[in-house]
């Protein structure tokens, strides 16, 4: 049974031009087009569509506001369409806080011609939003209470490692807020292009207690930070002398992405091996099995974020799958095991 896909979008041009697009594969079909959210929202209710795109600058009603409501009342997989400026970059982030699922840039010069271009990418994104399962939020969520740290013990020399894909925006968020600003330092490959990431990283580092930013080449990696893979770019742990660094390189993409989970997993094992943790969050495919699996045989913690709690259960499946994940858990589980990684102060 063909995807059936509502747009909606307040330009007719890219109403037309997305339309087209989808028609074109035969397991696609565009059912329907709205102009702005207030007559999306009758449309859905007529039409039951799987998937919708969304633009975030509407009248009426924007499209992050309608997003809230859309995923506290009627969960369904959302694929975002983003202009490339940094307000689009930011918007997106925000976007897939509150559930969305993906995003596609949308071109600010040439729209059809660069649509076109990013054709294959939109029937792909669509096929993968499908597969979602966009689970229920409150429209108002607070801000979860982060874990007690306890004054005995001593995170030195310890390093989590966090590779998520799909739906991974929302998951780290609900991770990394509840966690107390004396954790272990946190290195993340988060599937993202460049220029979002940057995004998300100062919106994190608004919600958390610890101090979150992008990856620099060079960084000293300390306790109480996280460092996000820059979009484009691979992130390695690396040990110079006593300390942990970042490394940032171009190679070609590992496992079919750039930056790649299981270029940060494989390199966390080499550098850190016991004294690290591995977690693997929702996803498509199977980026970071292979990784976590070279973490675990150098004897790091190796945990998987739960079935149920994933928006794509793909990753977290492919490494439990090649034994590298020792059990699953909910994300507040996992946070809570980040902050049980501690060494003891005298030991």
């Amino acid at each position: 049974m063909a995807i059936k896909v509502l747009i909606i979008d307040d330009s007719a041009l890219i109403r037309q031009v997305l339309t087209e697009l989808l028609s074109r594969d035969p397991d696609i079909e565009v059912v329907g087009t709205a102009p702005d959210p207030i007559i999306a929202r009758e449309r859905i209710k007529a039409l039951s569509p799987d998937v919708l795109t969304l633009d975030i600058e509407m009248p009426r009603m924007d499209g992050l506001s309608f997003l809230k409501k859309l995923m506290a009342l009627r969960p369904m997989p959302v694929l975002v369409v983003s202009t490339l400026t940094q307000k689009g970059a930011d918007a997106a982030v925000q976007a897939m806080e509150l559930g969305a699922v993906d995003y596609v840039p949308k071109p600010l010069m040439n729209i059809r011609s660069g649509m076109v271009e990013l054709g294959a990418e939109l029937v792909a994104k669509v096929k993968m939003a499908a597969a979602c399962r966009p689970r229920a939020r409150q429209a108002e969520p607070g801000a979860p209470t982060p874990l007690a740290a306890d004054p005995r013990l001593s995170t030195a020399g310890r390093v989590v490692a966090i590779g998520a894909s799909t739906g991974g925006v929302e998951a780290l968020q609900r991770v990394i807020s509840r966690l107390p600003a004396t954790s272990p330092a946190i290195l993340v490959t988060q599937h993202m292009p460049a220029g979002f990431t940057t995004s998300f990283a100062r919106r994190l580092n608004e919600q958390c207690a610890l101090t979150v930013s992008e990856a620099a080449d060079g960084r000293q990696v300390l306790p109480g930070h996280v460092y996000i893979a820059p979009g484009a770019r691979h992130l390695e742990l690396v040990r110079t002398g006593a300390h942990y660094a970042c490394r940032l390189h171009d190679g070609p993409p590992v496992s079919g992405h750039r930056p790649s989970v299981d270029v940060l997993f494989a390199s966390v094992a080499a550098s850190a091996g016991k004294n690290a943790m591995g977690l693997i969050l929702t996803g498509m495919g199977r980026d970071g099995a292979a990784g976590l699996l070279e973490m675990r045989r150098s004897g790091a913690r190796c945990l998987g974020q739960s079935e149920a709690s994933c928006v794509v259960y793909g990753m977290p499946k492919a490494a439990m799958q090649a034994g590298a994940v020792e059990a699953e858990m909910t994300l507040d589980r996992l946070a809570e095991e980040i902050v049980a990684l501690r060494t003891p102060a005298h030991a």
